[in-house]
């Protein structure tokens, strides 16, 4: 509805009925206050006409006490006299005088002629007797008069009448207000209707005889009160006249003033057109409020050509193809980049079906249809190949076009050109998936590829290839010749191959190969042929000829049991077995082998391992050390390192420590070792005086770099005497880091710890490195400890073990000593200490309790602590 309507509908529908329910309301009042005068005025005269009339009766009372003592006592000629003085005066006009003898009533004067207008019938007893003064109003045949009598003796009495004429009935009320008063006998038995249109009203006087009741009827004039409701009526559709010129003074201004400015804004507005390119600006009139209204209406407008402007040129200035469409999926809009791209003019395209106009993309318009239909906010990307001129490859960007309540009202379809894009992707994909140097897969693409190619197989081989001499090639002739020999022996490998097999570079000097459906023989076979094959391949570099050998792992799986990627991890560990053998080997995996389970399982163990020592997993046990012979001996026990898994099985060393040397983390684990194990020391101060404890330091730990100072760190933190620790070393690992080893190994005995040498006898000078070692026990080597008793040579060699080391002023200790036989052998031979399962198996640590000392006897062994390394 139009605000003119409202504004009609306001003045008509509220303001007028407001109008008249107050001159309503105000009439009513006006009326209640007529009423309420009417009442009052006619209450004040009846009280007035009746004080009149009692005024009257009480003049006439008054004068018949004035006359009645003297005239009668006059003689009938003064009487005479007197009555014509009586008939002269004024008064005998409104008076008539009378005497009343005996119940007789006689005039004043013989001549006195109103004698027959008023009579007493009959005379009432009480006035015959009456003995005082007694007026009132009397009766007779329609006629009233006021009478008062006066006895002057016994029998006999003055009367003084008055009649009461209409005329003076008339004069008790007052003009204009009182149209008639009349005299009724008898009790009033009128209602008073005092606001009706005829007002009567009654009034009770003072009767002459008791037993003859009088009273006066009123009527009132409603004229007088008709003229004042006149007036208030008047009064009334004035108000009601001045409210409605008003509303329509008020309403003619409001329609100058309001309603005509703003049906000409509105009409302003209405002629404004989105699509122009100009705007005309409104102009606000007839009220502020339209000023500011139209002062913000061309902010708006002016932000909004602003803004159409800005993304129209944002439109025009980008690099992609816009184009615009309506619900029904034809084309509104299509910017500069998207005409050049589909070869057509805007205004030629506009209205068109977008899938006419871009004929390759034939399923365009259901696209546009169902994701309008979805109304989803996410733009849906998708590829098409675009045929013109040439052959473009596009990119597709579909979105949903929403008006102000976030209704669909069409899409916005954008196209990149992206063929550099995915040339150049390709060209990315070729160089990530193959290599550069042989042209074959790399690693990544060869396990990622495993998968497909192992589908539907009934068994895939997989071969890992490392090369022999070819860092004598790169060292020698530099990384160019080498990549040279590389690109010959991958062309040297694919010469072999069929379409049933796929090789790749798996970095550095290693290949992988998969085969299909092949038996273990024809595997050989095929190796064998590339190994030759390999092998015929040379390098001439500045006059000097380079050839290359290939050590061969392979690991061979059938359906359904084929994991490609665990068949690539054993073919590495079948590869390290090949090239322990020799060059040119082959080995196949074999998983009965526990040296090839042990290589599989090492990464594995080394992730364990670290894990272990990060939440301080690692377990310390001990077995005990005991000494042989007469005499006292030191509690002598060796540390050895236990994992356990999450299920609580204890794992026992050769699963894990081969793992940790071949990743370099024996340094961290003989640390931890070495603090767990002096933490340990340092919570029991009761073994000091008689227990030394062994830990073993591996090859990686001797001579590494912070290892000393870490060992000082720990002893000066735990404070505990050195004495009771003693460090047990390889001979091996002594030999392959002499220098470092010497250095360490003294710094340490500065502080007051011993040393062992481990596994003695195994190496290949171990007299003339023993001379030099700073060492305070050898501990003969297990090998010929454990048939002491029935190999004559073992027992030889253990006995000039021990006479060269008591010369030497070292004492020894057999390891591997398992039963009596042999402890009786060993204390034949004077063996200081002896430790094996005949001693004591290897126990947890935190369970140890010190033996008890007998008396006359050793101590009895106790464990040692001992890192098994090996």
């Amino acid at each position: 509805m139009r605000i003119g309507k409202k504004l009609v509908v306001f003045i008509v529908g509220f303001c007028l009925p407001a109008v008249i329910s107050v001159s309503y309301c105000l009439s009513m009042w006006f009326d209640h206050r007529v009423d309420t005068f009417k009442s009052s005025a006619i209450n004040i005269e009846l009280s007035t006409i009746k004080n009149q009339v009692e005024k009257d009766i009480n003049q006439l009372r008054l004068l018949a006490n004035v006359y009645a003592l003297p005239l009668s006592k006059l003689s009938i000629e003064d009487r005479q006299l007197v009555d014509e003085a009586w008939r002269d005066s004024q008064i005998a006009e409104h008076l008539s005088l009378f005497y009343l003898n005996d119940g007789e009533l006689q005039p004043f004067s013989p001549i006195y002629d109103d004698m027959m207008s008023f009579q007493f019938d009959p005379v009432p007893v009480q006035l015959k007797h009456a003995t005082q003064v007694q007026s009132g109003i009397y009766m007779l045949r329609g006629k009233s008069f006021i009478v008062s009598l006066v006895p002057i003796s016994e029998g006999r009495s003055i009367i003084l009448t008055r009649k009461l004429t209409p005329e003076h009935l008339s004069t008790y009320g007052l003009k204009g207000l009182v149209s008639q008063i009349r005299v009724v006998p008898g009790e009033s038995t009128l209602v008073d209707k005092v606001n009706s249109d005829q007002p009567i009203s009654s009034i009770k006087v003072q009767s002459l005889v008791f037993e003859q009741p009088i009273h006066l009827e009123v009527q009132f004039a409603e004229k007088a009160f008709n003229q004042v409701k006149l007036q208030y009526d008047l009064v009334t559709f004035s108000i009601v006249g001045v409210g409605l010129l008003i509303l329509i003074i008020g309403y003619i201004w409001l329609k100058l003033g309001l309603i005509r400015p703003f049906r000409k804004l509105m009409t302003q507005v209405t002629d404004i057109d989105p699509t122009a390119k100009t705007y005309t600006p409104l102009v606000g009139s007839g009220c502020s409020e339209l000023v500011v209204m139209a002062d913000r209406v061309n902010t708006l407008l002016a932000r909004i050509f602003q803004q159409k402007e800005r993304f129209k040129t944002t439109l025009e200035s980008i690099a992609e193809a816009v184009i615009l469409t309506d619900v029904g999926a034809k084309v509104v809009y299509l910017n500069p980049q998207a005409e050049r791209l589909l070869g057509v003019k805007s205004d030629r395209a506009i209205g068109v079906s977008v899938d006419a106009l871009v004929k390759t993309d034939k399923s365009i318009k259901d696209d546009l249809f169902e994701f309008m239909f979805s109304q989803t906010q996410q733009p849906v990307l998708s590829k098409l190949k675009l045929t013109t001129d040439k052959t473009r490859i596009l990119e597709r960007s579909i979105s949903n076009l929403l008006n102000q309540k976030r209704g669909v009202i069409g899409s916005v379809i954008v196209l990149r050109d992206i063929t550099r894009e995915e040339l150049f992707k390709r060209q990315l994909k070729h160089k990530a998936n193959f290599d550069s140097i042989t042209s074959l897969l790399n690693r990544r693409a060869f396990e990622e590829r495993l998968d497909k190619f192992s589908q539907d197989a009934q068994s895939i081989a997989i071969c890992y290839f490392d090369l022999e001499q070819f860092k004598l090639i790169n060292d020698s002739c530099g990384h160019s010749a080498g990549d040279s020999m590389l690109a010959m022996v991958a062309k040297a490998m694919q010469s072999c191959l069929s379409k049933d097999e796929m090789l790749a570079r798996l970095g550095g000097d290693e290949f992988g190969l998969a085969i299909r459906d092949h038996n273990a023989l024809e595997v050989a076979q095929l190796i064998k042929r590339i190994i030759s094959s390999v092998s015929l391949q040379v390098l001439r570099d500045n006059g000097c000829h380079y050839k290359v050998g290939v050590s061969a792992g392979v690991a061979i799986a059938r359906a359904p049991y084929i994991s490609p990627k665990e068949l690539l991890k054993d073919a590495d560990v079948a590869c390290i077995a090949a090239k322990r053998k020799g060059s040119n080997q082959v080995h196949f995996y074999d998983d009965n082998d526990k040296e090839s389970i042990y290589q599989r399982n090492a990464p594995m163990w080394a992730v364990r391992i670290a894990q272990a020592i990060e939440h301080n997993e690692l377990l310390l046990y001990y077995q005990p050390i005991k000494g042989m012979g007469q005499g006292e001996h030191k509690q002598r026990m060796e540390i050895l390192l236990r994992i356990q898994e999450p299920c609580g099985r204890i794992l026992p060393p050769a699963q894990f420590i081969e793992a940790a040397e071949r990743f370099k983390l024996m340094n961290d684990v003989d640390k931890e070792v070495i603090r767990k194990a002096f933490l340990w020391l340092s919570l029991h101060e009761e073994i000091w005086d008689d227990h030394c404890i062994s830990i073993n330091l591996s090859g990686n730990s001797l001579g590494a770099e912070g290892m000393v100072e870490y060992i000082a760190e720990q002893f000066k933190r735990f404070e505990i005497p050195s004495q009771c620790i003693c460090f047990e070393i390889t001979e091996t690992s002594a030999i392959q880091n002499r220098n470092r080893a010497m250095d360490m190994l003294n710094y340490l005995r500065k502080l007051g710890f011993l040393f062992a040498l481990d596994d003695f006898g195994t190496g290949f000078a171990s007299y003339g490195y023993l001379k030099e070692l700073p060492v305070d026990y050898v501990k003969i080597d297990g090998c010929f400890v454990k048939n002491l008793a029935t190999n004559a040579k073992d027992f030889a060699i253990v006995k000039s073990i021990h006479d060269v080391c008591d010369v030497m002023g070292i004492e020894t200790v057999a390891e591997f000593v398992e039963n009596q036989d042999i402890i009786d052998r060993l204390e034949g031979i004077g063996i200081n200490y002896a430790q094996g399962y005949a001693i004591g198996r290897p126990k947890p640590l935190d369970t140890y309790i010190e033996p008890r000392r007998s008396k006359g006897q050793p101590l009895q062994a106790k464990p040692t602590l001992e890192l098994i390394s090996a």
